[in-house]
């Protein structure tokens, strides 16, 4: 009777009863394998894949970070609380039932009990739709012990208070110990609002903390962070904040590598950011530091601006846009006098195909490095005086936007703003020597200092390592790729020539990403380029994550890069990796992990991809660690067809709809963000690898 009424429950929270007969032995003998909760509840492979995925949305069971996984169970009280708060939005009603029963509830638990199950093992799962979000978030602050920090907008404040987040902290029995950090961009018209929420979470006695990135910064990605053990962030754009409940996807990890590595982000924002209070003050009195002020007239704030930089006598540090490097580039006459002067110029900005020569033309000059999208336009001369621009209109050709121009030269405020600058430029990358295109072969040079590393490298150069390879593209209509009958009528097609089937040709669909990683100098480790592959319908094997590893390698054909290392969570492809990677590194470095220790996950323009393994790079002394890589689609995406000759003999052949991607790659030891000529995205690709032609034996007469 106990454990029906037990079964009862998680069924109205809309589990199946087959759901609930997983979830209950999961919890009650702790972390299992798939076949042995099988074989245990006696259900077919897909019924029980079926529920394990239901209950990983839910975020009730997650898998161990081990192969083959292990599954386990959230304790009964905490997926109770889960439950009814991923449910509170849709079926308040229904949620307060369970809860005014909770007590009943666990006392047929306890009843149930055969002893405690604490998992605390490392894992990684996807989180979809804002119920069941929220209902995370509320549980991490619930098990906060000492500090919960945030990243997010206004909007998502706003939206938390309404799923009842502060009051979960406003309960909790050390909240005058926890310290609770949120960043936001504060934005004029958000100003009432955020000074309600602050009315409230003051009323709450919160101990709290709120800042507003200086410099016009952009925060990117939103994400808690919860006592440097747990993580959740978005997959979002830095502008697409309007997605409905069911675009929501959040990715969940306790992987303490990657919560390092994202809590070194936060605490780099949280440097550079400003007291909430403080900038609500200066919004509402209009007070800005001493000697500043807004020139209305772009006329006026073109005069001041050129007469200041002509005055330049020691350094210029520009922040600009795409379309801003583009209007220095015409401008070279003049930067070039104020060079000849010995005046230091430093230009950052976001670097993609439409304004790369133009990068290249000025770095024969100056320094020029590559940001992402996220700072306002400014520049500091002389470290003296300072102006701050409006991203301009998008039909407008040229930039700075001189409309409402800010300026001071207020002292304080100019140097805040240049040590922020200067951070910046210490972790902005260089131009790229040429754009990346499928295992392209760049003109830049390897060095190693390691002797192990020589060895090995000569080794290589010992090989034909040398992939040709094919690209054509096309700025015609786009092909509807994404079709799953079209693929199936392929896969079919080949089947029906069986012996062109039999021959182990595989026919795939896919979304991919790539971007070259240029790693800092004091590592030695060369460019990296990274290839990353979610396959969603495929003939040879199920769906799965893959990637592929390059490094940028002296080879008897030159520079070029070389497949090293392959990582996959689906088994099944290990034989076809192997045969299509003989010859390659990577051919001999195949690494099969767990579902939950790579993941690839696409969302209109965005993908990203992790992992929570450390990467051997074989045959060097390299390994990469457990890191995250996020691809922003940028431009309109154009038909890509192109055709790889491996050395073993197979051939891919692929057609998609690409786009190029800044890419932004984040590890516990450092953050590299790319330019958008350096990374590639596609959710539309179909593949075709086929076989080498099996060798015709003479025969005799």
């Amino acid at each position: 009777m106990s454990q029906e009424r037990v079964n009862n429950t998680l069924m109205s929270f809309g589990l199946t009863r087959m759901d609930a007969h997983v979830y209950i032995l999961l919890a009650k003998r702790g972390p299992l394998r798939a076949i042995e909760v099988g074989k245990a509840l006696k259900m077919s492979k897909p019924q029980l894949y079926r529920s394990l995925k239901s209950l990983e949305g839910r975020g009730i069971v997650s898998a161990t970070l081990e192969h083959p996984a292990k599954f386990s169970a959230l304790p009964f009280e905490t997926a109770l609380d889960l439950l009814a708060k991923a449910k509170m939005k849709k079926a308040l009603e229904e949620a307060q039932r369970i809860q005014d029963s909770k007590n009943e509830l666990l006392a047929n638990w306890q009843s149930l009990s055969i002893g405690d199950y604490s998992d605390k093992s490392a894992k990684f799962m996807v989180i979809e739709g804002r119920n069941n979000i929220y209902a995370r978030i509320q549980q991490m602050m619930l098990e906060t012990k000492n500090q919960i920090s945030t990243m997010t907008t206004v909007s998502s404040l706003i939206r938390a208070d309404q799923f009842g987040l502060f009051d979960v902290g406003a309960r909790h029995p050390l909240k005058s110990k926890i310290k609770f950090r949120f960043l936001t961009e504060l934005p004029e018209q958000s100003v009432p609002a955020m000074k309600t929420l602050l009315t409230e979470i003051a009323e709450a006695n919160l101990n709290f903390e709120g800042r507003n990135p200086d410099l016009g910064l952009r925060l990117f990605p939103r994400m808690v962070i919860r006592d440097k053990d747990e993580i959740l962030f978005f997959i979002k754009s830095r502008t697409d904040l309007s997605a409905t409940e069911q675009d929501d996807v959040c990715l969940w990890t306790n992987c303490k590598d990657l919560v390092q590595a994202f809590t070194e982000v936060f605490e780099d924002y949280w440097r550079n950011a400003t007291d909430i209070r403080q900038t609500i003050s200066e919004i509402e009195t209009g007070k800005a530091p001493q000697k500043t002020f807004y020139i209305d007239v772009a006329e006026t704030a073109k005069k001041t601006y050129d007469g200041i930089m002509l005055s330049a006598k020691e350094e210029i540090m520009i922040v600009t846009s795409s379309r801003g490097l583009v209007t220095s580039w015409k401008a070279l006459s003049s930067l070039k006098e104020w060079a000849e002067r010995g005046v230091s110029i430093k230009i950052m900005a976001p670097i993609t195909s439409e304004n790369v020569e133009a990068a290249h033309q000025l770095s024969k000059h100056f320094e020029v490095r590559h940001v992402p999208l996220t700072y306002m336009e400014t520049t500091i001369v002389d470290g003296q005086h300072l102006f701050q621009f409006k991203t301009p209109p998008e039909k407008q050709q040229e930039a700075p936007h001189f409309e409402s121009a800010f300026y001071t030269s207020d002292p304080d405020f100019v140097e805040k703003t240049k040590r922020v600058l200067n951070n910046l430029w210490k972790g902005a990358s260089a131009i790229s020597a040429a754009p990346l295109s499928p295992l392209a072969k760049p003109s830049t040079s390897v060095s190693g200092s390691q002797s192990s590393v020589e060895n090995a490298l000569k080794m290589l150069r010992e090989k034909n390592l040398l992939v040709s390879t094919s690209v054509t593209e096309s700025e015609g209509p786009l092909l509807s790729l994404t079709k799953e009958a079209n693929v199936d009528e392929l896969i079919r097609a080949k089947k029906d020539k069986t012996e062109s089937y039999e021959k182990g040709i595989n026919i795939a669909r896919a979304i991919w990403g790539q971007a070259i990683i240029h790693p800092p100098i004091d590592l030695n480790i060369p460019p990296i380029l990274i290839q990353v592959f979610r396959i969603e319908q495929s003939n040879f094997a199920e769906k799965g994550d893959n990637m592929i590893v390059n490094l940028l390698l002296q080879t008897s054909k030159g520079n070029i890069f070389v497949p090293v290392a392959i990582v996959q969570d689906n088994p099944r492809t290990e034989l076809l990796h192997k045969a299509v990677f003989s010859g390659l590194p990577a051919g001999e470095n195949i690494k099969t992990v767990a579902e939950d220790e790579l993941e690839i996950w696409s969302q209109g323009s965005n993908l990203f991809a992790g992992w929570t393994v450390p990467i051997p790079l074989l045959p060097l002394p390299y390994t990469l660690p457990p890191s995250s890589i996020m691809l922003e689609g940028h431009g309109s995406p154009k038909l890509c067809k192109y055709t790889v000759n491996w050395p073993s003999g197979y051939r891919t052949s692929a057609r998609s709809n690409e786009c190029q991607a800044f890419a932004t790659f984040v590890n516990p030891s450092w953050k590299y963000a790319g330019p958008a000529v350096d990374g590639a995205l596609t959710t539309d690709c179909i593949m075709i690898t086929t076989p080498p032609e099996p060798e015709k034996k003479e025969t005799k007469n």
